[in-house]
């Protein structure tokens, strides 16, 4: 059985993968530049989540307005967790979730269709005080994923679920200091 809250991502070594989706205008000025650039806004929290599926139910599968494109972003696992450790739960204290540098959350985790799992996915926001250090410093590499995923979701719309299985990006659990685990539990 999965435990109720675990990281799952696609990882190295070094770096692991979180997944965000962006506008047209947002996405493509980013990969042209191989890094996070204007139109993106260095002013407001980004969310980034490891679960590949999470932001497919999130984005209805590069679907909704504004969510049209959707980017693995290869970043350092320093950094990482750097802003786990920095996170605080989104259902703390309002004024210590008002002065957090990172946001944290458990979302439950999604099925290839979309259905709520019975254990639960993170979400991290990264808050404007440290957006630029996780865009300059944290970021290694973006990758547009939005082709696979159109991909994925019309052999999902046809009753093919295995081949858009294989689509998906590999995920496995992320494993962290008893520290930083205990630090991350919402219990």
């Amino acid at each position: 059985m999965t435990p109720q809250y675990q990281i799952r991502a696609d990882y190295d070594a070094r770096t692991i993968v979180v997944y965000q989706a962006f506008s047209s205008a947002i996405a493509d000025a980013a990969l042209r530049a191989g890094r996070f650039v204007t139109p993106f806004s260095f002013q407001r929290m980004t969310w980034i989540k490891p679960s590949f599926l999470w932001l497919m139910h999130r984005s209805n599968w590069a679907r909704k307005s504004g969510q049209e494109r959707i980017l693995a972003v290869r970043m350092t696992r320093e950094g990482w967790e750097q802003a786990l450790s920095q996170a605080v739960h989104t259902t703390a204290n309002p004024t210590a979730v008002a002065q957090a540098a990172v946001h944290l959350q458990w979302d439950p985790e999604r099925s290839l269709r979309g259905a709520a799992l019975n254990h639960y996915s993170i979400q991290v926001g990264i808050g404007r005080h440290l957006i630029r250090t996780f865009a300059e410093e944290w970021v290694v590499g973006l990758t547009d994923l939005t082709p696979q995923v159109h991909k994925a979701a019309a052999l999902v719309r046809n009753g093919r679920a295995a081949q858009a299985q294989r689509l998906l990006p590999a995920e496995r659990v992320y494993q962290t200091s008893r520290t930083l685990e205990a630090h991350l539990s919402p219990v």
